[in-house]
């Protein structure tokens, strides 16, 4: 019996992985049109990192990390999500000393053990930036624009972008008190799950989706009422932003993202058919993190984009044919096997000369060869025999069109390139 992939893997493969191209190639122009640089950071990390950055009352850590000790007994985790191995690595590398803000994009597999279903994976690809080293209000809203800026360039439709503040450790105790005692008579008509939650973490309670804590909650003080002059003026601030910009957003006043670093600024963007969002992706400030984790007392924003998301929405919504990034493809057919050498050598020069050329491996006949060309999408045919190696001029046929023309290898190339 064939060995398959584990539970909530998936292959990306065959045509599929070009989706991928197109959508990656995408991420990493903007990143170099806003100035970011890539960091990678190991899959895994020590377990303390993400129970002291992540938070132990969160679903991630709680329910779905991938931890195990290695052969040296230490407790080791599969990175879950990107954030907190990228301050681990600012600290460790000592970024606070290089020129701020730091600003840094990642695109790599994630690990959470979780019900797998369409879109979903146990191993997932993430798109996440981080920026370190600024308050400013004004980071918030750009970063923001930046967000929708990645999904408008890749022409997904039905973009929706909410925004919340989830207030900081000065307004938060005061917010966390009143939302207990408003909880308190309803405890016991509470899930376990948000029974936990009440004493460590209120405010996740605004996540769950069953339906009675969701009726609840649904009533309760809203931190948005209760933030302090500094997080109110912040969020005001980035708001002016996103209208001075034009970028619409709606206000979600029950937002509290799934992590517990997250400070003032939250957001989320969705996206699908009508009547049935799904989320793209989300993010949010974390001011204290870096200082949670051994460093110097700096604040942090980022966000983080889920890719398999993305490729699904474009698909849904058609824009795969809008994007194809492809090089045309050149394929070298040789009359016989006499040919080879002079077949092999013309594939050369086109791949030196940016031409993305094949020529026939499988030592197929003619016919056959035109049929594996056609199968595999090549633009245009080279033909080589005997009377092209004497005269070195070369039939060129277009694929598409079914137009063929004779030209010389200088020729060749210039048509090729689009020159």
């Amino acid at each position: 019996m064939a060995i398959k992939g584990p539970k909530g893997t998936h292959d990306i493969i065959f045509n599929e992985i070009n989706k991928w191209h197109i959508v990656e190639s995408k991420l990493t122009e903007l990143m170099q049109l806003y100035d970011y640089n890539e960091i990678r950071t190991p899959i895994f990390e020590s377990t303390e990192l993400f129970l002291r950055g992540v938070g132990d009352t969160t679903d991630i850590v709680d329910k779905e990390m991938y931890t195990f000790l290695d052969k040296g007994n230490r407790s080791i985790t599969l990175r879950p999500e990107g954030t907190a191995s990228v301050a681990r690595a600012f600290i460790e590398h000592s970024g606070f000393n290089e020129v701020l803000p730091s600003k840094f994009y990642y695109i790599g597999p994630m690990f959470r053990y979780s019900r797998p279903q369409t879109g979903r994976y146990r191993q997932f690809h993430q798109f996440g930036i981080e920026v370190i080293g600024s308050i400013n209000p004004y980071l918030d809203g750009e970063i923001l624009e930046l967000m929708m800026n990645i999904f408008i360039s890749l022409g997904i439709k039905n973009l929706k972008l909410e925004i919340n503040s989830v207030g900081c450790p000065s307004c938060r105790p005061l917010h966390k008190e009143k939302l207990k005692n408003y909880l308190k008579k309803n405890y016991s008509d509470l899930c376990p799950t948000c029974q936990g939650r009440y004493e460590k973490n209120p405010l996740r309670i605004f996540d769950c989706k069953n339906l009675q804590c969701q009726e609840i909650i649904n009533n309760g003080p809203l931190i948005t009422d209760n933030l302090c002059e500094e997080c109110d003026d912040h969020f005001k601030k980035v708001k002016y932003y996103l209208e001075m910009t034009n970028v619409e957003y709606l206000i979600n006043k029950k937002m509290v993202r799934g992590l517990d670093y997250y400070t003032k600024t939250a957001f989320e963007i969705t996206a699908g058919k009508e009547g049935a969002q799904s989320s793209l992706g989300g993010g949010g400030r974390y001011d204290g993190l870096i200082e949670e984790l051994g460093g110097p007392n700096l604040p942090g924003i980022g966000f983080a984009i889920g890719l398999e998301r993305v490729v699904l929405t474009m698909e849904e919504q058609g824009l795969f044919d809008k994007l194809d990034n492809k090089h045309d493809k050149v394929y070298v057919a040789n009359v016989s096997e006499n040919n080879i050498n002079t077949t092999i050598k013309l594939v050369q020069e086109l791949r030196k000369n940016g031409v993305v050329a094949i020529n026939d491996i499988m030592s197929r006949k003619l016919k056959n060869q035109f049929k594996y060309a056609n199968k595999i999408n090549a633009d245009y045919v080279i033909i080589i025999g005997d009377d092209e190696i004497v005269n070195h001029i070369y039939p060129l046929k277009n694929m598409n069109t079914g137009e063929q023309i004779y030209c010389s290898l200088d020729e060749l190339i210039k048509i090729l390139r689009g020159v």
